[in-house]
This record gives structure tokens, sequence and C-alpha cells, in this order.
């Protein structure tokens, strides 16, 4: 159950980071930021999970672990147009 919901997790912050993004600024794919909230997630519940129960340290880490992933694919593959 506890690997279930970190992978729900995950893609449900992909989503969202993919969601918050400006339609017309944002060209990445959407499978990228689902990816990179997967992974995010996945590391922050490695690295700080491991309690019984709901770990809520581990939950808000692996949070902003899976934004700042999103936020770095957006940046590396977003295209820009030039003026």
């Amino acid at each position: 159950m506890g690997w279930l919901f970190v992978l729900v997790m995950g893609v449900i912050i992909g989503l969202l980071g993919k969601w918050v993004a400006p339609s017309g600024k944002d060209d990445t794919p959407w499978w990228l930021t689902v990816l990179c909230g997967i992974v995010g997630v996945v590391i922050g519940y490695g690295i700080f999970g491991g309690t019984s129960g709901i770990d809520w340290i581990a939950f808000f880490i692996s949070i902003i672990l899976a934004a700042a992933f999103v936020v770095i694919a957006t940046t590396v593959t977003g295209r820009r147009t030039r003026a």
C-alpha cells in the first residue's frame, strides 16, 4: 500500500506541475512531468520515509523534490521562441 501511494502521489504531482505551468510557455511532454513527479516522490520517500503510519516529513519533502524535478525538466526541455 505504501509504494502504491507513492506512485499515485508522483503522478498527481507531475500532472499538477503540468496543469499549473502556463500553456504558452510549457512545451514539456506530459509524460516527462509525470515521470519527474514519480521520481521526486520515490526519492523523497526512499530517503526520508520508513516509519509506520503517515510520515509527514517525507510527504512534504517528496512533494518539494517532485516539484523541483518538474521545474528542472520544464527548464531544460522547454522551447522558447525568439522575438
